[in-house]
């Protein structure tokens, strides 16, 4: 008996002292948000305060130690996210990840990000105040990387530590890009459609900008593996641990139109969610400069900011910054392709690519005058059909750096302005406003023009010359606008009215619904205020939803409905276009929606063809437009015999299916039917697809409202399963309030940390579920009052 206690003891003694250590263990995890920390180069002491939401304050007598302290706090709460962002562009992932990565890898170290990012940095002046800021700034992440606690991440996958350069903000840069490019995912298969079909099955995909009548207002051969490019490029970056840009909602009021007399400004990019997200808000004040921002991991300057004087934002443009040219080699000589001026040897970049616990991996590309090819880079592509890739990014310098830095620290319009004219690529709809009054946007990017007749969404010929570009566009030729005469800006990834003598811009813009709705709601009154313009950046509501319900509905046949077909009908009658959690009318709706896309669509373009059609513009655009048009040849199913379906068939067929699917799915009682139960989020993180260690470091899941092309734009894809799992949506709500700027607001979706041991990590989440806000503070005394203190010293 004696034995067996000692036993017991013993092993109770064993568990408190494992439990002891793990506690401490996790305690030593979190992040420093008080004390002292002594720093290298930094001239004076500089404070941080800490707020109750863990937003660094970060007060120092010179930007250059303010810097080096931003960087520093960014490296303790996200570290693992800078690590893998910094990772992408060059093919680094399979380091870490092994072979699971190497696909990626190869991709993104073919396409030449670090190329160009390298020849970006030889031509950098080291004497700017840009370069010596982000120097400062790197600093800090690696005085972090050298005495900061290792993040549990590096510990689980075995991450070696190695200092950050700038090589790593352009590559960070570089990736985020590409992530806005939309033609990888289009192009092919548009191209497909066509060669396929005929162009005529293209009319009704609304690719020339037929559908795009909200617009922004301006003051001034083996055609199967096209799609290869098309569906490897959408899994690349569905599959990527950093998630993709997407699109995004911003509106500037002028003083006309709000109840002050004072600009308001709103902002909340779309981008796809992860543990951890985004952004990460930081506010630097000096005694030449104050500035509160959204970083990107690894970055210097943030995309994303306000101070007392001016606020900027930013949305996705859209436009068409990618062509893809089909080349054509030299008969008996693959080393040569056509020209116009005759035959030119392929440049040969060798690249090495390392995998964890394998062998290297050598990657050969090869380039030609319009840049890599991609059957180098994607399986499944035969090399006897070269298709290359022009992207604006690399073919055109890149100055991002000093653009970020203009954008930061502009003194007035004019200087923001010439900093937006700095960013060739990605195009954005940089967005203004100020304490002034003035409000604008201006959308960035180097736009260029192709001989009349080339149709820029599909392959290109790439051996006569007859499809290359043949004009850029002057920055001032740019779609913008400044202090309109109806008092406000917006965009939610629309297309612009036409420019340059009527020159409609090709890109890959989104349906009308979110812009509908915002101008709709702008132009209704002139009163708006901080409490106004929130209810509006959460708003759950589609008035164009509304009207593709009744063009459903008229496309009924005359066939009797059951019980429940009528209560679904009925329901559907009195929507008014809400996606709020209890909602029962957009379930059955997106239910009809997905069954009568895949009922018109699947059969011509196949079943993995048709699932990248859906998460791309074209699918989105077709769904108000299509439906409408009885004469539409994409009707017909190609695969029954002697046989005519018709609009009346298909749109019948889905509703009767939809009614029939939900009741397998969620029940005979149709007021159970709610939004919510369908219609969930879940913030990943990159380990949490680890059933373990979901729970730890995963955020969620909740249900959900918003929908895909509200302003709250809670995005899915849809799927056999009736399932809709929100993808992304809004990175960050923020409104700034030039009448109350040091009570303005924002959130973020989960929390500030990236640390899962920190209270930040998701303290933000219900707040951002619910439409609610918190302060950005900008008042040192409430700053001082609701803080942590954390002291840099100067390390003598």
């Amino acid at each position: 008996m004696k034995i067996i206690k000692k036993i017991l003891l013993a092993v109770l003694v064993l568990l408190v002292v494992t439990a002891i250590s793990l506690f401490a263990y996790i305690f030593h995890l979190k992040p420093q948000y008080e004390g002292e920390v002594q720093l290298k180069n930094l001239k004076k002491e500089t404070t941080v305060y800490f707020d109750d939401f863990g937003v660094p304050h970060i007060y120092a007598e010179s930007e250059k130690d303010a810097m080096t302290a931003l960087g520093y706090v960014h490296a303790q709460e996200r570290l693992w996210q800078m690590e893998l962002l910094r990772r992408i562009a060059p093919g680094r992932l399979s380091e870490i990840f092994g072979g699971v990565a190497l696909k990626n890898d190869k991709f993104f170290a073919g396409i030449g990000i670090e190329e160009a990012s390298a020849k970006a940095i030889a031509k950098l002046n080291k004497n700017s105040e840009s370069y010596k800021l982000t120097k400062a700034y790197l600093d800090g992440i690696n005085q972090y990387l050298e005495n900061g606690v290792t993040p549990i991440e590096f510990t689980l996958v075995g991450v070696k530590k190695q200092k950050f350069t700038i090589e790593d903000v352009y590559n960070i840069f570089g990736y985020m890009s590409f992530s806005f490019a939309m033609a990888q995912k289009t192009d092919p298969l548009v191209t497909v459609i066509k060669n396929k079909y005929g162009a005529e099955y293209l009319k009704d995909l609304g690719i020339e900008g037929e559908f795009n009548t909200t617009q922004i207002k301006n003051s001034k051969e083996n055609i199967e593996e096209y799609t290869e490019i098309a569906k490897s490029v959408a899994l690349l970056l569905d599959k990527s641990p950093v998630p993709p840009f997407v699109g995004s909602n911003s509106w500037v009021v002028g003083p006309n139109k709000t109840k002050t007399g004072k600009v308001i400004f709103a902002n909340d990019p779309h981008i796809g969610f992860s543990q951890p997200g985004t952004w990460y808000e930081a506010h630097l004040v000096t005694p030449k400069q104050e500035l509160y921002g959204c970083y990107l991991a690894g970055t210097p300057f943030p995309l994303l900011a306000h101070n007392r004087d001016y606020a900027y934002g930013l949305t996705m443009f859209e436009n068409d910054d990618i062509d893809f040219y089909q080349e054509k080699n030299k008969t008996g000589d693959p080393s040569q392709y056509q020209t116009p001026t005759g035959f030119s040897k392929y440049e040969i970049r060798k690249k090495t690519i390392k995998v964890k616990d394998s062998s290297d991996v050598v990657l050969t590309v090869k380039i030609t005058r319009h840049g890599p090819v991609m059957n180098d880079l994607i399986e499944r592509l035969e090399k006897k059909n070269p298709i290359a890739m022009s992207w604006t990014y690399t073919r055109e310098p890149i100055l991002i750096l000093d653009a970020a830095y203009g954008l930061s620290h502009a003194k007035n319009t004019t200087d923001f302005k010439k900093a937006v004219s700095l960013i060739a690529a990605p195009g954005l709809n940089v967005m203004y406003g100020d304490a002034k009054g003035n409000v604008g946007w201006w959308a960035s990017g180097k736009l260029y023009r192709h001989n009349e007749g080339v149709n820029t969404h599909l392959i290109l010929d790439g051996s006569t010359g007859k499809d290359d570009i043949t004009k850029f566009l002057d920055f001032e030729e740019n779609p913008s606008a400044e202090n309109p005469n109806w008092g406000y800006v917006y965009s939610a990834n629309n297309q612009p009215e036409p420019i340059d003598n009527g020159f409609l811009y090709p890109g890959y813009y989104l349906p009308e619904d979110r812009a509908k709705r915002i101008s709709g709601l702008l132009d209704a009154k002139s009163d708006w205020d901080k409490e106004g313009i929130s209810k509006m950046i959460y708003d759950n509501t589609s008035d164009v939803a509304v009207g593709v319900v009744k063009d459903l509905i008229s496309g009924l046949d005359s066939k009797p409905l059951s019980n429940k077909e009528k209560e679904a009908l009925k329901i559907l009658k009195s929507w008014k276009g809400t996606t709020n959690i209890k909602d029962v009318a957009p379930t059955i709706y997106n239910k009809w929606i997905y069954l009568y896309l895949k009922n018109t669509f699947e059969d011509e373009m196949g079943k993995e063809n048709f699932n990248l059609f859906l998460g791309i513009s074209l699918g989105k655009q077709v769904i108000a437009n299509q439906i409408k048009n009885e004469n539409s040849i994409w009707w017909d199913n190609i695969k029954t015999k002697n046989i005519k379906e018709t609009r009346k068939e298909i749109v019948s067929k889905s509703f009767r299916d939809a009614v029939i699917g939900l009741q397998n799915q969620l029940g005979e009682n149709i007021s159970d039917w709610n939004w919510g139960k369908v219609h969930t989020v879940e913030h990943e993180h990159p380990l949490g697809k680890v059933a373990a260690l979901r729970r730890l470091f995963n955020v969620g899941p909740f249900n959900s409202p918003g929908s895909n092309e509200v302003i709250n734009n809670l995005f899915f894809g849809y799927n056999d399963e009736g399932k809709y799992y929100v993808k992304g949506g809004p990175s960050t709500r923020r409104v700034v309030d030039f009448s109350d700027i040091e009570n303005s607001w924002s959130i973020l979706p989960t929390g500030q940390s990236g640390n899962p041991f920190s209270k930040h990590y998701d303290d933000q989440t219900g707040m951002y579920n619910a439409g609610k806000f918190r302060k950005m503070k900008l008042n040192k005394d409430e700053i001082i009052r609701t803080s942590t203190k954390l002291v840099f010293k100067p390390k003598r």
